[in-house]
């Protein structure tokens, strides 16, 4: 089922990494613990610069659906940057992606809130960062569950296997952007589809070329999810290609051990982290991917 336990000393193993390279995802659980989940929830919660530059972004077809969303481009020093720094997130990542040196190119997060989180097209990661001057899908976003996520909050669903088809055309839909409907079609008669449930703190590590979608949100609670995309420094955006006020090209990651999550002073901070402005470049928010 591609699903794995976080514990202390965990590593990627021989079949970690064939469950990812075969389904085009893994499941970690527990990769942050209740007390680490829970700090990183109450830093965005209070976190006022972050409620300055989130937008959101409309179910295509719905006035009443829609999801909160906050895009920014370094980690920063806060909470949440120790997250997106810490050996066992950044670890992972970087075995997954064959060892090679990484970064983050983007995070972001998003909030389904209860009752009206809107649905989501059908969608690649790579479908827009290849746009966007990435020239290689080694790629991949790390999604954590601040809340439960199930089907009847609107949880992440992924087509196995669907990394292996390749980059999918894309066009705008509304304010989202979706991949060929005709071809997913195609696609869903031969792969099956997992929706992908989690407990707070636990991961979903998803290649860039795997299908996804996430439906809405229904239920009396919230589904706020953390995600954090990273590639390899030598897979940075091509300048010539790539929208430069988005700066996401490589910056050196700083890894920092697992234990500056909780030892962080600094509960949320602007500083460092570049937000996307929606009021500046809304037409790029739309665009973007920002989706899940």
């Amino acid at each position: 089922m591609s699903e794995f336990q976080y514990k202390d000393g965990f590593s990627v193993t021989k079949e970690v990494k064939s469950d990812y390279n075969e389904n085009g995802f893994v499941i970690i659980r527990n990769l942050l613990d209740k007390d680490e989940v829970k700090l990183l929830g109450e830093s965005f919660l209070h976190d006022e610069k972050l409620q300055e530059n989130t937008w959101n972004q409309k179910e295509h077809g719905s006035s009443e659906f829609s999801a909160s969303i906050s895009v920014w481009n370094h980690p920063g020093e806060d909470v949440s940057g120790m997250v997106c720094r810490s050996e066992k997130v950044v670890n992972i990542a970087e075995d997954l992606l064959d060892g090679g040196e990484i970064y983050m190119h983007h995070c972001k997060l998003v909030q389904k809130q209860a009752k009206t989180g809107g649905q989501w097209n059908w969608h690649q990661d790579y479908g827009y960062w290849y746009q966007n001057g990435l020239l290689w899908p080694d790629a991949l976003t790390v999604f954590i569950a601040i809340d439960k996520c199930e089907k009847g909050n609107g949880c992440l669903q992924v087509i196995k296997r669907s990394h292996k088809c390749g980059r999918l055309d894309h066009k705008q839909v509304g304010d989202q952007q979706q991949a060929d409907t005709e071809r997913v079609g195609w696609i869903l008669e031969k792969l099956p589809v997992q929706f992908v449930e989690l407990e707070p703190g636990d991961a979903l590590y998803f290649h860039s070329n795997i299908l996804h979608t996430s439906g809405r949100n229904l239920s009396e609670n919230r589904r706020w999810a953390f995600l954090m995309a990273y590639t390899l420094k030598s897979n940075s955006p091509v300048s010539k290609t790539y929208e430069s006020h988005l700066n996401m090209h490589y910056t050196p990651l700083n890894k920092v051990p697992n234990t500056a999550i909780k030892e962080c002073k600094i509960l949320s901070s602007e500083k460092g982290k570049d937000y996307l402005s929606p009021s500046k470049n809304i037409a790029t928010c739309k665009h973007y991917d920002v989706q899940n």
